[in-house]
């Protein structure tokens, strides 16, 4: 579980979340079992390679899962349970409450429609402005997250804009009702080095503007470092270390923390080394393995990792890692 601290009630409470997909070769186990909890002005993030569930728990908060998608567990923002409401009822809580910024903007926008009407759509549907009074907002919006010429950009299309524009467009988008989360899913894949310093600098700023909570989805150990105060390590679907990002930077408790830590590209190697890498793949959510689902992967394996769930085990304050062989 993530510890925020004491005193403020918590904006966001994941408990035991679990989703079950429905897969050709029948269902696999998504989420097993991830626990957060985040306070205003927090910043959270989640890493871990492609497969291992950051997606589908960003799915899971905005109500977007897959039809046929088993959830069980508790995902709750404000104390207002998200599980067990309709979809009108999540209609009204996208945009408004929860913003997302996803991590194609080319895709999360629509080809057809100027930007400026894309992003009235959600002021006119959840704050009742006019199209005059949408307009307006949409302008101030995009001055805000300093898209250049913002005034012209209104009545531009995505495919007029490079895509670090258009990642600024769909913050805009998300920023729009002023909601109290900020759900980022890999805000930057897509964007060179320069322009990734930028939007994320930019969505670290306007998070702290707004008292947001920010959950951040990444891959990229050097974009978490810099962005978030806590940081949760995902693999198999659950959360096998989390902590203060320094902690766990400094601690590194899980042999797959220690895999991602050591396989980052560093600078002053020397021409031609090969870095290092985890053996294997991670296991399809079909192929689940009993046990630890790093086990397959793990030098330190023993028989019993293999045998049983790893106990979730208290590092530090705050700081927990599920491993049989954490100490030893």
């Amino acid at each position: 579980m993530t510890n925020s601290s004491p005193g403020t009630p918590d904006l966001l409470t994941v408990t035991d979340l679990r989703v079950t997909l429905q897969t050709a070769r029948g269902p696999a186990d998504a989420l097993r079992g991830v626990s957060l909890s985040l306070r205003r002005g927090d910043t959270v993030g989640l890493i871990g390679e492609s497969g291992c569930g950051k997606s589908i728990t960003a799915l899971a908060l905005m109500g977007l899962l897959p039809d046929g998608a088993v959830v069980s567990g508790s995902i709750r923002l404000h104390g207002q349970e998200l599980t067990t409401l309709d979809e009108p009822a999540l209609c009204r809580l996208r945009g408004d409450r929860i913003g997302m910024v996803f991590q194609e903007p080319m895709t999360a926008l629509n080809p057809l429609h100027t930007v400026g009407r894309q992003i009235g759509e959600s002021l006119r549907l959840h704050k009742g402005l006019g199209a005059a009074a949408a307009r307006a907002e949409a302008l101030r919006l995009l001055e805000r997250v300093q898209l250049p010429q913002a005034r012209e950009r209104l009545d531009a299309y995505p495919h007029q804009l490079s895509g670090g524009q258009r990642q600024r467009v769909v913050i805009a988008i998300a920023l729009a009702c002023g909601p109290d989360l900020l759900v980022a899913d890999e805000p930057t894949t897509a964007l060179d080095v320069t322009i990734q310093r930028e939007v994320l600098d930019l969505i670290a700023e306007l998070v702290a503007e707004d008292g947001m909570g920010l959950l951040l989805i990444s891959h990229d150990l050097g974009v978490m470092a810099q962005t978030v105060q806590r940081l949760l390590v995902m693999y198999g679907g659950t959360v096998v270390e989390s902590g203060p990002t320094a902690a766990v930077f400094q601690r590194l408790a899980h042999p797959y923390t220690r895999g991602l830590f050591a396989a980052r590209p560093r600078l002053g190697l020397a021409r031609g080394t090969r870095l290092a890498t985890i053996p294997g793949r991670v296991p399809e959510l079909a192929d689940m393995p009993r046990g630890c689902p790093f086990a397959d992967r793990c030098e330190r394996v023993i028989d019993a990792c293999r045998a049983t769930d790893p106990p979730l085990v208290a590092l530090a304050p705050g700081h927990d890692a599920r491993c049989l062989r954490v100490h030893g």
